[in-house]
């Protein structure tokens, strides 16, 4: 164990005073620091020295430091509610001794007077209440003792590691950002720390075998009591970043440009030619950025691992599309702007992420068009045979900007660039907006000249090094750049989520010159460039701007075969499909129909048919392989239609689906979309016994203007007609319906949280012989304890009902399915294995009661809960009544195995109406089970932390 003990208390007093007095001149803040690391808990004694000067015009009564570590200190902070709104259960779930926190031992003044303190409601923040208030342009000093328990690095990438690596990041107390108001930012996973930029001095006591890395410069290291002292400082530094390690990790590269120190390895990619990619990356940073004001820059594969190269890049090692040269040299060029930027230009993270996304991604993207030009997003698959037909192998690497930042738009979960850093969604956290941001500037510099942007990115980096920046800043230097209006782009590309959808809706031609109408199908009033090709080639090119409504242009004839707005794909366009005329013939917008193999991109200049092989299976059908004819591509689309013919192995028959869907997305508003569809499933229900339906519908959908809330509500309509061809052999000992439609309507409003999951819908169904009303409510709720309850209510009443079988009852444990809504494998199964799938619906049960139906009325509840992890007891109770009878009350119980929630599941029937089960014969056949094979309904799983 390692304890922290100074020898002499007025030694390290005189040493602090020392250190303020020599730089109190030169930085607002400093800071002594002397921490002991304690390995045998993970935990960090600290004693810090801090002089804060009070630069705002404002007096002081409290102070606010961030407190990031206690972030992991209970399952209310910010943090913990950030992963549960991911489905992560890592930190809800922890025990005591694997969360971090601080404990605060003791503060005072300078005077020696004790200073009151306390965390406010999101426990990363820590507020000291002031003695007496700090004018302005006056200093205190504030000496705080606390302890820092390091959490596990499973959470984040902060703490510690098994092997006995500690990254320390944000790990001990450094003070808010004021600006006219406190700036008080949470921990929430995001790297985006705002704190303001303080001279440091750090002494940390370590095991004498550790390796120290750190973002700051070492100064001296001596023993102590034989563990060793390692001396950090750094001016005008945000904080000090360690990394410490039994083994020597990291390596020293001083290039003419750039003093580099990394951890990045690639196997493959021998030292020597390492090397001289690091020194291509430090010349091309300093020419294109500047020169970094500090001694060193840290680089580490963790600072990679938090913010990767998305896309190829991440599948298994042995997959390599990209040769090691191009890995190597874009994963250190991403990681070290970043580091840089953060190290040096002072913006607010969390506002004003969209500036350093811009110059870290549009740098990137004149790299690979310098070194890599021709540079494929596929690599070296897209010369496979098979692969290299698709359009997304004919993509440029740079390509993949605008593909990912129209993703969310075409799913309509886009938001504005300048969105604070906490509100976006996952996937627009970490990547579409970061695209959009790169591609931006991508844009601005086709419009005004890339030489402008280019010296606006420098001059930027250069006049505000080590200086509180803002957005405003970086406009005002790129409108000095030029003479033309780009009040556009920050206006509206950067402000806003407005769709950019142009087309050329009309062309006049004439002996020397074309007359072309563009028409703007948005709000939006940016300028759109215009190509005229000749065989593909480039011939002219034009850029046309304020188009509010349609704007006539005359441009001269110069061999033009086609014209096409944005044909270099630098601005994210809604739709492209819409962007070109062929100057031949007379239908000049006409497609031709190309049919291919899979889910491909877009191909604006053809109607793209897919087909794919499918195979789905029912114990009537069997195996059904099928063809699936359909238009989605990797991108959303309005219109969406699938037609897939099957055959039925186990029936010898043609059986198939298909679906019509019309998606009308509505921007920036509580109802955000409107679907239209009509659906079409022939399939067996049972033994030479087929069903045909027949569906139109019609649903409106609404979610929260937060787009991080698992809130959603719609309602949705149908008309369900069904039609059954049944076997003549077999139709006497069966329960008949003549063919029949239903008018059904549901209104859903689902929130469906890790820790409190609400779900519930009313239905309405209406038909010539009968009409009910159904309710159904599930909630699920994780405790502090780390008990889960489950809890669902169903409750069903006829209105009228002149049926003659109970085919249109509600059920029990089994619905008959007469709307053909649920995934039976066996349908009409009443023993075997497929009798034993159960589908949680109407009541719910799992045992099988004599007599489960209902013509009347049902009420049934259905409660389970864990008794150690995925093991639950499940209990069912209600009442079912049918006409002309009492209501009758039933029950069930037994073991849940709850191994994916909704996806896989065993019921394990112990005692119910039935008496007790697990005594009575051929229990085997008791056990009910939940299975999904549906592909779609499985990726939801791995998704829905994205969207």
């Amino acid at each position: 164990m390692i304890a922290l003990k100074f020898k002499n208390n007025v030694m390290y007093t005189a040493i602090g005073i020392l250190f303020f007095c020599c730089i109190q001149l030169h930085a607002q803040h400093t800071t002594v620091i002397n921490a002991n690391l304690d390995t045998s808990c993970h935990e960090i004694t600290i004693e810090q020295e801090f002089n804060y000067k009070n630069t705002s015009k404002d007096t002081l009564e409290v102070l606010y430091f961030n407190d990031w570590p206690n972030a992991y200190s209970s399952k209310k902070t910010a943090l913990a509610k950030r992963f549960a709104e991911e489905y992560k259960k890592s930190l809800h779930l922890a025990k005591a001794k694997e969360r971090g926190y601080t404990n605060i031992l003791r503060a005072k003044d300078g005077k020696g007077n004790k200073l009151a303190n306390k965390h406010t409601k999101s426990k990363d923040i820590l507020m000291f209440i002031l003695n007496k208030p700090l004018a302005p342009d006056t200093t205190l000093t504030l000496k705080i003792n606390y302890k820092v328990q390091l959490p596990p690095n499973k959470y984040t990438k902060f703490g510690y590691s098994n092997d006995s690596t500690y990254y320390l990041k944000d790990w001990y107390l450094t003070p808010a950002s004021y600006k006219d108001k406190w700036q008080l930012y949470s921990n929430k996973n995001l790297e985006d720390l705002q704190t303001d930029a303080t001279t440091t001095k750090l002494y940390l006591t370590i095991n004498k075998d550790f390796f120290v890395t750190t973002n700051l410069n070492k100064t001296n290291e001596y023993s102590v009591n034989g563990n060793k002292t390692i001396v950090i400082d750094g001016k005008n530094r945000k904080s000090a970043e360690v990394i410490l390690s039994n083994q020597k990790k990291f390596v020293t590269h001083i290039t003419p440009d750039l003093t580099l120190e990394t951890d990045f390895k690639s196997k493959k990619y021998p030292e020597i030619l390492q090397g001289i990619s690091i020194n291509r990356v430090t010349k091309y940073i300093k020419d294109n950025l500047g020169e970094f004001p500090h001694k060193k820059l840290l680089v580490s594969e963790l600072d990679y691992k938090k913010n990767p190269l998305y896309g190829i890049n991440q599948l298994p090692s042995f997959i390599v599309p990209y040769s090691e040269e191009f890995n190597y040299e874009l994963k250190l060029l991403k990681t070290s702007l970043y580091n840089i930027l953060d190290e040096s230009v002072h913006l607010n993270p969390r506002k004003e992420k969209w500036v350093t996304d811009a110059i870290v991604n549009y740098l990137m993207i004149t790299y690979v068009d310098e070194y890599y030009n021709g540079q494929k997003l596929l690599g070296k698959f897209s010369k496979i045979w098979g692969v290299r037909s698709f359009e997304i192998a004919k993509y440029d690497f740079n390509d993949q900007y605008a593909l990912m930042s129209m993703l969310t738009s075409r799913k309509n979960l886009d938001q504005p660039l300048t969105a604070s850093n906490d509100s976006l969604i996952k996937f627009n956290q970490q990547i579409a907006n970061s695209y959009k941001s790169g591609l931006g500037l991508t844009y601005l510099s086709e419009y005004i000249g890339y030489d402008n942007v280019k010296k606006s990115i420098k001059d930027f980096y250069k006049n505000y090094n080590q200086e509180k920046v803002s957005t405003k800043d970086f406009e005002n230097i790129l409108k000095k750049s030029t003479d033309k209006n780009i009040d556009w782009f920050f206006n509206e590309f950067i402000s806003t989520n407005d769709r950019i959808d142009f087309k050329i809706k009309n062309i006049e031609k004439n002996e020397d010159s074309l007359k072309i109408t563009v028409k703007n199908k948005t709000s939006t009033n940016l300028p759109i460039s215009l190509f005229g090709l000749k065989k593909d080639s480039i011939v002219s090119k034009y850029w046309i701007s304020n188009i509010i409504n349609e704007k006539n242009i005359t441009i001269p004839r110069n061999g033009e075969d086609k014209l096409v707005l944005n044909y270099d794909k630098k601005i994210p366009e809604y739709n492209q499909r819409n962007n070109w005329k062929s100057l031949k013939g007379f239908l000049g917008s006409n497609k031709k129909l190309r049919f291919q193999f899979f889910k491909d991109a877009e191909n604006p200049y053809y109607n793209q048919i897919f087909y794919n092989p499918e195979i789905r299976f029912n114990a009537y059908d069997g195996l059904t392989p099928s063809i699936k004819l359909h238009n989605s591509t990797l991108l959303d689309r309005p219109f969406t239609f699938s037609i897939a013919p099957a055959y039925a192995t186990k029936e010898n028959s043609l059986v198939g689906s298909g679906n019509f869907t019309i998606r009308d997305q509505h921007k920036n508003k509580n109802l955000f979309l409107t679907t239209y569809g009509f659906s079409y499933a022939t399939f067996h229900f049972q033994e030479n016994s087929r069903y045909t339906k027949v569906t139109p519908s019609f649903g409106l959908s609404w979610r929260p203007k937060d787009l991080r809330s698992n809130r959603s509500q719609s309602f949705f309509m149908r008309y369900i007609s069904v039609f059954r061809d049944f076997d003549e052999n077999i139709i006497l000992d069966t329960e008949f319906e003549p063919d029949y439609s239903v008018l059904n309507a549901r209104f859903r409003d689902t929130n469906n949280g890790l820790i409190n999951y609400l779900s519930w819908f009313a239905d309405a169904q209406y038909a010539g012989k009968f009409s009910k009303l159904s309710f159904d409510l599930e909630y699920r709720k994780l405790f502090q304890n780390n008990r889960q309850l489950n809890v669902r209510f169903f409750a069903g009443k006829f209105i009228s009902n002149n049926t003659d079988s109970n085919y249109f009852s509600f059920a029990l444990d089994r619905p008959t399915d007469y709307l053909f809504d649920y995934a039976y494998l066996g349908r009409s199964a009443s023993t075997g294995i497929y009798s034993q799938q159960i589908i949680i619906a109407e009541g719910g049960f799992k045992s099988k009661l004599e007599n489960p139906f209902a013509n009347d009325w049902i009420a049934t509840t259905n409660v389970s809960t864990n008794i150690y992890k995925w093991i639950e007891a499940y209990g069912d109770a209600g009442y079912i009544k049918n006409k002309g009878a009492k209501a009758n009350f039933v029950y069930d119980t037994g073991i849940r195995l709850n191994l994916v929630t909704d996806y896989f599941e065993l019921f394990f029937p112990m005692y119910s109406n039935n008496g007790w089960e697990v005594s009575q014969p051929n229990y085997g056949e008791k056990i009910r089970f939940i299975v999904t094979l549906s592909p779609k309904s499985l990726t939801g799983l791995f998704t829905r932390k994205w969207f």
